[in-house]
């Protein structure tokens, strides 16, 4: 069961890099992903799943929110939606 964070990141010289070696890291599997450029910023939308029943989606959207020039726009879990303004 996939959940999706949608962000906002710069596209700096290795952002999307980090930003997917963050997800990596902390045990999540990316199912998908889909990116769009809007000037400086890009706007990524990913489709993640934990390893196991113990990954909380929303403990990711807070790494993310730490992780330097990406911030998490909203969340949309396989039942419920949650969105945050920027």
């Amino acid at each position: 069961m996939s959940d999706t964070i949608h962000i906002q990141i710069d596209r700096a010289d290795g952002s999307l890099q980090r930003l997917i070696g963050l997800v990596e890291r902390r045990g999540f599997h990316i199912d998908g992903m889909s990116l769009s450029d809007e000037g400086a910023m890009r706007r990524v939308q990913m489709q993640v799943r934990g390893r196991d029943d113990g990954r909380c989606t929303e403990n990711l959207g807070r790494q993310i929110d730490k992780l330097i020039g990406a911030t998490r726009v909203g969340y949309t879990a396989s039942t419920q939606s949650y969105g945050a303004a920027a």
